[in-house]
C-alpha cells in the first residue's frame, strides 16, 4: 500500500486529498492520501522520517518555493520556473521535485484563446504566478506582474488604470485573496475598466465564485476559477509517480 499526501498550510478546504481518496476507491487501490498541514517548511524532514511508505507528494501554498533546497533534484521545466508542486519519491530513496501547475494552467487556459490581443496581467508574485508567467511565455504572451510593491520586474495595484486594463485581455488572480473563508476579498483592481474581450481567471477554486469572478462577470467578462487547472495538474502528478 503506497501513501500519498499534500503539504501546505491551512489547507482542510484541499481539493487534492478529495481527488485522489475518489480516485483510489474507483480503481479499487489501496493507496492513501493525506493532508500534512505544517506551521513551517522545517518540519518537511518529520514527515519524511514518520511516513517511510510515501510515494509521492503534492505542494501547495506556502510552501513551493522554499522546499526546492530540501529536495535531492528537481525537473528542468520545474527548475526554469522555480516553483515545484509534486514530488517523487524514487527507487533509491532520493526526492525529485516536479511542476505539473504549469500544465494545467495551459490546458485549462486553452479553453479561452483565442483573444482579441495575446496580453495579461498577473496578479501576485508567488509559486503559482511563476508557474502562469512560464506557460504565458511559452506562448507568446506579453505581460506584466502586478504586486503591492513596485519593483523592477513589477507594477502596483494603485498603478493599474483604465489604460493597463484595456491593454490587458487575460487577466489572472494568483494570490489567495478570495479563498474560503475570506470570500469578501479580492485583489484590488478596477474592476469598471473591464470589457467583455476579457478573461478573467482565478487559481482559486473554493468558492467556485469568488468576489473576483463575479465582479469580472458583471462587466462581461469571461471568467474560470482554478478547478480544470487542479484537475489537470492532479492528473499529472499522478503519470509522474506512476512512471
Amino acid at each position: 500500500m503506497a501513501k500519498y499526501g499534500l503539504i501546505g498550510k491551512n489547507i482542510s478546504y484541499s481539493f487534492s486529498k478529495t481527488f485522489f481518496t475518489i480516485k483510489f476507491e474507483q480503481e479499487d487501490r489501496m493507496d492513501t492520501y493525506q493532508n500534512f498541514d505544517i506551521e513551517t517548511i522545517d518540519e518537511f524532514s518529520k514527515i519524511i522520517s514518520e511516513n517511510k511508505n510515501l510515494k509521492g507528494l503534492n505542494v501547495t501554498i506556502p510552501y513551493k518555493e522554499s522546499i526546492i533546497p530540501l529536495l535531492d533534484r528537481i525537473d528542468k521545466e520545474a527548475s526554469e520556473i522555480g516553483a515545484i508542486n509534486t514530488i517523487k519519491f524514487q527507487n533509491d530513496g532520493s526526492l525529485k521535485g516536479f511542476n505539473t501547475d504549469h500544465y494545467g494552467f495551459a490546458k485549462a487556459l486553452a479553453n479561452f484563446l483565442p483573444l482579441k490581443e495575446k496580453s495579461a496581467l498577473i496578479l501576485g508574485t508567488g509559486g503559482a504566478s511563476k508557474a502562469v508567467k512560464y506557460v504565458l511565455e511559452t506562448m507568446g504572451f506579453t505581460y506584466k506582474i502586478v504586486s503591492r510593491t513596485k519593483t523592477e520586474a513589477t507594477i502596483t495595484y494603485a498603478s493599474l488604470n483604465k489604460s493597463i486594463i484595456n491593454d490587458h485581455y487575460l487577466i489572472i488572480n494568483c494570490t489567495p485573496l478570495g479563498t474560503t473563508p475570506n470570500i469578501t476579498q479580492c485583489p484590488n483592481i478596477p474592476y469598471q475598466f473591464i470589457t467583455e474581450d476579457h478573461v478573467l481567471f482565478d487559481l482559486i477554486y473554493n468558492p467556485s465564485q469568488t468576489e473576483f469572478l463575479k465582479l469580472g462577470r458583471a462587466q462581461g467578462a469571461k471568467t474560470s476559477n482554478g478547478l480544470k487547472m487542479l484537475e489537470y495538474q492532479a492528473k499529472k502528478a499522478w503519470s509522474i509517480w506512476r512512471s
